[in-house]
């Protein structure tokens, strides 16, 4: 017969568990982190899908400035900065944008802004570029604050476009809400800008550092 062997310490013997490593508690707080932050941006995603007005709007309120600037695009915009023209918001009008510039200048002057107060720059292709273009004739005014007159969900990011490239001049935001509520007849058509607006925040973010936020 096979003898046993005897504990001869007098002390109980204890069975261990599994050793749990360094790296092994770092990759299992790594996943847990990594979880979190996708459940996150998917929150996040379906927010502002459902939710584009509250995401992608930006209106200053009731302020006054220097210079409306007027970006290209339609929707509103050259008759939404007439309006505000007309309510005293601000003296002078600059249209900025390729292609459609001379449309909205006509716009602004069947809608009562003088031509005389009306600066054009009709080159400008991207968002960025309108800010580009349009921040050294600003400055050659002398507009210390400028309002942007875009669409409400080209708002955050034309506003970002020009405080990124000027953090000395203040800009403000007074879109045209053409499109913006879900009962106008007009909305269905808006869908698809709504909708490429949020890679293009992102794309603007990413390559030219631009943050929307």
């Amino acid at each position: 017969m096979t003898a046993r062997l005897k504990n001869t310490t007098g002390l109980k013997s204890v069975r261990r568990g599994p050793v749990i490593t360094p790296v092994k508690r770092f990759g299992a707080i790594f996943w847990r982190v990594l979880f979190a932050v996708i459940f996150v941006l998917m929150t996040l995603a379906v927010a502002a899908y459902m939710f584009p007005q509250q995401v992608l709007t930006i209106d200053s309120g009731d302020i006054k400035g220097d210079e409306l600037v007027v970006l290209g695009g339609g929707d509103g915009r050259a008759e939404r900065a007439a309006e505000l023209f007309r309510q005293g918001v601000a003296p002078r009008v600059l249209v900025t944008g390729h292609g459609d510039c001379a449309s909205n200048i006509a716009t602004l002057e069947r809608n009562g802004v003088p031509a005389n107060v009306i600066t054009a720059e009709p080159t400008a292709l991207t968002t960025l570029e309108n800010a580009r273009l349009s921040i050294p004739l600003l400055r050659r005014q002398g507009a210390q604050r400028v309002i942007i007159v875009t669409s409400w969900f080209h708002s955050r990011r034309a506003l970002a476009c020009f405080e990124h490239l000027a953090p000395d001049l203040q800009f403000f935001s007074r879109p045209s809400y053409v499109g913006f509520y879900p009962q106008q007849p007009d909305r269905a058509g808006f869908n698809q800008h709504v909708n490429i607006e949020y890679p293009k925040l992102i794309g603007y973010w990413v390559r030219y550092g631009v943050c929307p936020l």
